[in-house]
C-alpha cells in the first residue's frame, strides 16, 4: 500500500478493461490511502463536532452476538458561514462511547488540509481535539458483488455480516489501534466497502483478499464507477466555491432537523425561499473523446458557455462517454448542449440524484 498520504493510488495496473470487468463481475481491491483520516476525541467530541458538520453524528455502535460492533456512518459536509464547502466527509465511531477513542473523519485528499485548519480553529481544545492520523493509517476499498464474501472470509467474521449492511452501515472488528472499521460505501453503484485502520493490518488484509480472488485495481476504474453512479467528488466536481445544494448532495449530507451548524442560515434560506444558479448534471457525450475538466458547454445559440465539465470517463455500462458537470439552472433536463464550442458535439443533459442518473429511453447505447 502507498506510504505517502496525499499521493493517489495507481491510475490502473495495465489493463483497465479487465479491472473494470473484475469490479463489475466479481471483486476488485484498491488502495485509497491518499484520502485523509482524522480522529476527533476529548471530553465532548460529539457536541463540538455537531456544531461544525451539516449531518448529525451517528449513535455509538452496539455489540453484536458475533463479537463485532455494529453501527452507522454519516455522510456530511463542513461549510463556511456563506454556505460554501470546506469539504465533504464521512463520520464514524472508532469504538464505543466508553472506549473514548472518539470519531473517525474520512475525507477526500483535496479537503484534508482545509479541514484540519478549520477544525483546529473552531473546535475548542478543552472539549475536543483533532489528531491527524492520515500518515499512520490507511484506507483499503473493496468493490464488487463478491466483495462482501471475500472480506468476511479474509477477516474471519460471520457470513452475511457485511452483505446485509445498508449504504451507511459499518462494523468494527475490534478496538483501536488493531481493530478495523469496515464501512459500506455509497460512492459507486456497486457494493463497496471502505476499510480504515492501521497500515500493517490493512496491508495484510489487502494481500489476503487478492489471494482469495480480488483483482488489484487502480483509481481509473473507481472513477468510472463513481461517475456511473452520479456521485460528485470533492476536488473534482465540488470545491471551496460549491454550495451543497448546487451539487445535489442535500438529501445525503444535510440533516435539516438538527441543531445549529456553521452555514445553516444560507442552506435554510435556499431551501425555503431561494434557489441556486447552477446544478450538477449528468452528461451523455456519445462517441466524443473524454473531455478535460473545465471544458465549456454551450446552448448552440449563445456565445457564452452555460456550464462546464467537472469529471468524465468512457463508461462500459452506458456504452458511451459520460460526464458530470455544472449547468446553469435555466437549462432544464432533459436538454441538449454542445461540447467545447457552440457548434461542438451534442451533449444530452440529465438529472443526477440520490438514485443515480434519471435516464430517458434510448440513453444507453
Amino acid at each position: 500500500m502507498g506510504r505517502h498520504h496525499g499521493r493517489p493510488a495507481a491510475r490502473h495496473f495495465g489493463r483497465p478493461d479487465l479491472e473494470y470487468r473484475a469490479a463489475v463481475g466479481s471483486a476488485a481491491v484498491l488502495d485509497r490511502s491518499h484520502r485523509g483520516r482524522l480522529a476527533v476525541s476529548g471530553r465532548a467530541p460529539v457536541r463540538m463536532l455537531g456544531g461544525v458538520i451539516t449531518a448529525s453524528v451517528p449513535p455509538p455502535p452496539e455489540p453484536t452476538s458475533s463479537g463485532l460492533l455494529a453501527g452507522r456512518t454519516a455522510y456530511s459536509a463542513v461549510l463556511i458561514p456563506k454556505g460554501r464547502m470546506v469539504t465533504d466527509l464521512v463520520v464514524a465511531w472508532r469504538g464505543t462511547r466508553e472506549d473514548r477513542h472518539g470519531l473517525w473523519l474520512h475525507l477526500p485528499a483535496a479537503g484534508h488540509a482545509p479541514l484540519v485548519a478549520h477544525l483546529r480553529k473552531f473546535l475548542p481544545p478543552r472539549f475536543a481535539f483533532v489528531d491527524d492520523v492520515t500518515g499512520a493509517t490507511a484506507t483499503l476499498t473493496v468493490v464488487g458483488p463478491a466483495g462482501a464474501g471475500l472480506l468476511e472470509t479474509a477477516l474471519g467474521i460471520v457470513p452475511d455480516a457485511l452483505s446485509a449492511l445498508e449504504e451507511d452501515g459499518c462494523l468494527l472488528t475490534g478496538p483501536v489501534p488493531d481493530g478495523l472499521l469496515v464501512a459500506r460505501s455509497g460512492e459507486v453503484r456497486l457494493p463497496a466497502f471502505d476499510i480504515l485502520g492501521a497500515r500493517a493490518p490493512l496491508e495484510r488484509l489487502a494481500r489476503e483478499v487478492v489471494r482469495l480472488g480480488a483483482a488489484p485495481t487502480g483509481m481509473g476504474v473507481f472513477e468510472t464507477l463513481r461517475i456511473e453512479a452520479g456521485r460528485p467528488e470533492f476536488g473534482l466536481d465540488m470545491d471551496e466555491r460549491t454550495i451543497p445544494t448546487e451539487a445535489g448532495i442535500d438529501e445525503r449530507a444535510i440533516d435539516h432537523g438538527k441543531g445549529c451548524y456553521t452555514g445553516q442560515e444560507v442552506i435554510v434560506r435556499i431551501r425555503d425561499r431561494g434557489h441556486v444558479n447552477r446544478h450538477l448534471r449528468g452528461l451523455l457525450l456519445g462517441n466524443a473523446a473524454t473531455p478535460g475538466r473545465e471544458t465549456p458547454l454551450y446552448t448552440g445559440a449563445r456565445a457564452k458557455p452555460v456550464g462546464h465539465i467537472t469529471s468524465a470517463a468512457m463508461s462500459p455500462a452506458f456504452g458511451q462517454t459520460i460526464a458530470l458537470g455544472f449547468v446553469r439552472r435555466e437549462v432544464n433536463p432533459p436538454a441538449e448542449l454542445r461540447l467545447g464550442a457552440p457548434d461542438g458535439a451534442p451533449v444530452a443533459v440529465r438529472v443526477v440524484g440520490e438514485g443515480g442518473w434519471e435516464l430517458q429511453p434510448g440513453d444507453l447505447n
